[in-house]
């Protein structure tokens, strides 16, 4: 995500918002501070989306972990996030880019750190902050923080835990602004849309296009919770439809 119309858009959301403040607290910490800073909640809740955002208000280095990634292919995509090529040893590639991440001053942004967790690579990214005093933002899943106690020592350097909140109705209408330009949707509609979607953005988003989608097939440009009733299409809330057989 860069800085066009949809950083715009995505800006105000709370998530967002909730993410870009945690890293901003791993950033202006004061020295004698940890400098680890979790983010976590369920599926669903836009915690990549903040992670772009708050990547590109900090320059920060950013990874996606993947659930095949080794303790080494760990370190060699962070390495070649931060532009280095890798050296052959684990101990070498940790050294470059705990000093690449030192001299640069860039924060460190873990996505899907549930998979680093089930790797059991943890102290890797120990050894990262331990050589390098970088800001590090983890983002996982709701069970994160209980899964990080069982590394002490690696808990006992996170500065904060912030959940991510449910997105609610202001989030659906900052959504519906990128996702829905074409038609107006009223307050009634987005707030059953919001509670239909069970605080999840991608349903919302999901929905939002289902609603343009319909209400232009029919000529409408103003939507209300009357008129989409009257569709009979519902909202899509990720519930399989069970068949019925007469």
């Amino acid at each position: 995500m860069n800085n066009n119309g949809n950083h715009r858009t995505i800006a105000p959301l709370k998530n967002v918002s909730l993410c870009t403040l945690a890293l901003e607290r791993a950033i202006g910490r004061k020295q004698h501070l940890p400098g680890i800073v979790e983010f976590h909640g369920p599926s669903g809740f836009g915690k990549t989306f903040a992670a772009s955002f708050a990547m590109n208000e900090y320059n920060a280095v950013l990874i996606e972990a993947k659930s095949t990634w080794t303790r080494k292919g760990l370190l060699i995509n962070v390495a070649r996030e931060l532009g280095i090529a890798p050296a052959h040893t684990m101990y070498e590639i940790t050294e470059q880019v705990s000093e690449r991440l030192a001299l640069s001053g860039r924060p460190l942004i873990v996505d899907e750190m549930d998979h680093i967790v089930h790797q059991g690579a943890v102290e890797v990214i120990r050894d990262i902050y331990e050589g390098s005093h970088a800001p590090i933002l983890l983002i996982g899943e709701e069970n994160l923080p209980r899964k990080l106690q069982q590394w002490e020592r690696f808990h006992g350097r996170i500065l904060d835990f912030i959940a991510a909140a449910p997105a609610d109705m202001e989030d659906a209408r900052i959504l519906a602004e990128f996702y829905c330009p074409k038609i107006e949707l009223s307050d009634d509609l987005l707030a059953s849309l919001a509670e239909a979607a069970a605080g999840s953005i991608r349903r919302i988003c999901v929905n939002l296009a289902l609603i343009e989608e319909t209400a232009l097939s029919v000529g409408k440009k103003v939507v209300d919770l009357g008129a989409w009733t009257s569709f009979k299409k519902g909202f899509w809330t990720g519930m399989t439809t069970e068949r019925r057989f007469s």
